[in-house]
């Protein structure tokens, strides 16, 4: 029960690695609002973990409705007095249009940096407020390993996300003293239904070769590390960057090749 007595707000929420985020929260006491454009699919899963004992609501949030950002939050405060935790999950591109620097449209570029970036910010600005009205609070903001690794495509989405865990140091260092830290979590390849159902068994054999823990990470596993940034645990720790990625990234480029050769140096 590490989140026992904290209100927690999570964005995108209904699926993937929120969705983990929210059941996480709830198992460890927190009252988890699940902020989600779709408000009837939000709420049959709160019902689902009410009826287990969990205390989870809904708000309502539109992630390219800028407004909703502040709304989501001001419903939440006007509800429980306060907000102790934030969770900037949303993330958004579009493989077949956010590519390599040659093959990006302008206009798709920004449209994925105002997003994911616009999200963020909004959100944290707002939490940031309110925060500091109670005494302080948590932002975890969920970043990819795309912000630390550059990849051979998707130029906008690794942009913003190496925007985000730059953005996270700098909300840790101004709205420190407000009693506000800030944390992100950068994900590596996460079984979640997006990846399942998009990525050929093929590609994934492919890629887990590069992994040093020769798998893909599980939802509930990112989830775990939200938890601990949440938590009264990590109340020495903000401006950190957990990258939850199986060591994807760190080793040698040529990593696979020399782990799976007969001639190890």
């Amino acid at each position: 029960m590490r989140l026992e007595g904290k209100v927690i707000l999570v964005t995108a929420s209904t699926r993937g690695i929120g969705a983990a985020i929210v059941r996480e929260c709830a198992k460890e006491g927190a009252t988890v609002y699940m902020a989600a454009r779709r408000p009837e699919a939000a709420q049959a899963m709160a019902d689902e973990l009410n009826a287990a004992g969990g205390n989870v609501r809904v708000v309502y949030n539109d992630a390219y409705k800028k407004e909703t950002y502040t709304s989501m939050i001001d419903e939440v405060v006007a509800a429980e007095g306060r907000i102790d935790g934030l969770v900037n999950n949303f993330g958004t591109s579009d493989p077949r249009k956010d590519r390599d620097i040659q093959n990006t449209e302008y206009d798709e570029f920004i449209k994925t940096i105002d997003a994911n970036l616009g999200s963020v910010f909004i959100a944290s600005q707002k939490a940031v407020e309110e925060m500091g009205k109670t005494g302080g609070g948590s932002i975890v903001n969920i970043s990819s390993v795309g912000g630390l690794v550059p990849d051979v495509s998707q130029i906008a989405y690794g942009t913003s996300k190496a925007a985000i865990n730059y953005m996270t140091k700098l909300i840790a260092v101004q709205a420190g003293r407000s009693g506000v830290r800030c944390n992100a979590v950068a994900p590596g390849m996460t079984a979640t239904d997006a990846v399942m159902d998009n990525l050929t068994p093929e590609f994934m054999e492919f890629f887990q070769r590069h992994i040093p823990i020769k798998r893909m990470g599980k939802p509930e596993e990112i989830a775990h590390a939200a938890v601990y940034l949440l938590s009264d645990e990590a109340q020495y720790t903000t401006g950190q960057i957990i990258a939850v990625t199986g060591g994807f990234g760190m080793a040698t480029p040529v990593f696979a090749d020399l782990a799976d050769s007969a001639n190890k140096r």
